[in-house]
Formats: C-alpha cells, sequence, structure tokens
C-alpha cells in the first residue's frame, strides 16, 4: 500500500516530535529526532502498516534517541534564552521552573518507564501498542505507566517538602 506522505506528516509530526521532547528535553535535538523519524518512515515506506503507525512512529523516535542521536551536537550549550511574551514574567518564571523541574523528574526515570509514560500520555497510545513498541507483555507496559506516574507524583511532592 502506497502511503501519502504529506498526510502521514501532517497528522502525527507534531505527535512525534512532542513526544522525542518530553523524551530528550532539547527542542531542537526533538525536532531533529522528528525529522530523522519522518526521513526513516519514507524510505521504508512500503512497510508501514497503517493501522499501527503511530507505535511505529514513536518506536522509531524512541530508536534514535536511545542510539543517541546527535549528540555530538549536544556538546556546547547556548547561554541565552528565549524570549518570553508572557503578560506576567512572575507566573512565566514559575512554569519555567517547574517544567525544568518536570524535565529533570521525567530524565530521572528509568528509560522504558519514560517511553511507555510519554506514549501513554501524549497520544494515549494502547497499551498493546506500547508493549509492542518496548517489546514486554501488555501487562508490563500498564507496570510501567504506573510506575512513572508514581515516581513522578513522588518527586512533585518531595519538591513541595512533603515526604510521601
Amino acid at each position: 500500500m502506497v502511503i501519502d506522505f504529506a498526510t502521514l506528516y501532517e497528522r502525527h509530526s507534531a505527535e512525534v516530535l512532542r513526544f522525542s521532547y518530553w523524551l530528550c528535553g532539547d527542542r531542537a535535538l526533538a525536532e531533529d529526532i522528528t525529522a530523522e523519524t519522518f526521513v526513516r518512515v519514507w524510505t521504508a515506506r512500503e512497510r508501514v502498516d497503517l493501522a499501527t503507525v503511530t507505535g511505529y512512529l514513536l518506536a522509531i523516535a524512541r530508536n534514535l534517541h536511545r542510539q543517541g542521536f546527535a549528540r555530538a551536537r549536544r556538546q556546547a550549550e547556548l547561554d541565552h534564552e528565549p524570549v518570553d511574551r508572557q503578560p506576567d514574567p512572575h507566573r512565566a518564571a514559575e512554569d519555567r521552573d517547574e517544567l525544568a523541574a518536570v524535565l529533570a523528574d521525567m530524565r530521572d526515570l528509568p528509560e522504558a518507564e519514560r517511553a511507555a509514560l510519554l506514549m501513554r500520555a501524549t497520544s494515549e497510545t494502547p497499551y498493546t501498542e506500547i508493549a509492542a513498541v518496548l517489546g514486554i507483555s501488555e501487562g508490563a507496559a500498564k507496570v510501567k505507566v504506573h510506575r512513572a506516574r508514581l515516581k513522578l507524583a513522588e518527586a512533585r511532592l518531595r519538591r513541595e517538602g512533603v515526604t510521601p
């Protein structure tokens, strides 16, 4: 079956970008992973099953992240912050701090738990697809999502000074 690549990209690129961003915490790297994901789909489009295309795309993005895609590119960080267009700078600062804390908590999760949680939370990927992407049983996928949620909740409570 021939895939209309433009439609595939239009429907799934934002989801793959969001998933990639949550995996790596770096917008530019997430954009690179997303682009490379679709390049790989383009080169193997005859093997794409449209029934499970979301899981397939997220599996490619996850594998690229795990392989350290563009790792050399991240050796030097820029020292500037993006311009904040929010009307309330205090609220925006609090939001950035909270996002940074959540991203740090996400990076502390084991990679498989982080990937399972992101697939479930960002795109409501069915547990069967999560299991297929991670190479585990459906029950194990549910456990990974549950454990990841618990760990994030405990981390937030610790940040707020409450002992779980």
